[in-house]
Order: C-alpha cells, then structure tokens, then sequence
C-alpha cells in the first residue's frame, strides 16, 4: 500500500492492519484484509471528501479487489493535519 500511495505524496501516512479484529467475518474469507488509514497530502486540496477517497482507492488499483477487503481513510491536507 504505501508503495502505491507515495505517487499522492504523503507528507504523513500511517495504516493500521485491524484484521484480527474481523476473524471470522463474512469477507475474511476472501482473503482481504481490514486497514484504517490517516494521510496528508497537498493532492487533497481542494476536493471534497468523496473525491479524496476516490483517489485512494484509484491508486490502489486491484489491491482494492483482493488484498484489501475493508479500508477505512482519514484523507486530510497538510492544513487539515
């Protein structure tokens, strides 16, 4: 993920792995796991939220698809912190 995520220019970046707390969950079974997410970048000025989680989830691509089953994202400007 933060492979991906450095084209959006994270001035911070921090991905908790929360999948232990979904054992046994319906979407575990597809091998996906469960992440929460904070970054900060400039790329996010200017847009609103929607379109700041659009934009994480374009760079993931097809991790989207398989290794990510849930992702929950605090997209902020270096402003906003």
């Amino acid at each position: 993920m933060r492979e991906r995520l450095a084209v959006l220019e994270p001035q911070r970046l921090d991905i908790a792995d929360d999948s232990a707390k979904h054992a046994g969950h319906a979407g575990a079974a597809s091998g996906g796991g469960h992440y929460r997410m904070t970054i900060v970048s400039p790329l996010f000025a200017g847009l609103p939220t929607l379109a700041r989680h659009r934009l994480v989830y374009d760079t993931l691509g097809a991790m989207m698809k398989r290794e990510i089953h849930a992702l929950s994202i605090a997209a902020r400007t270096p402003e906003e912190g």
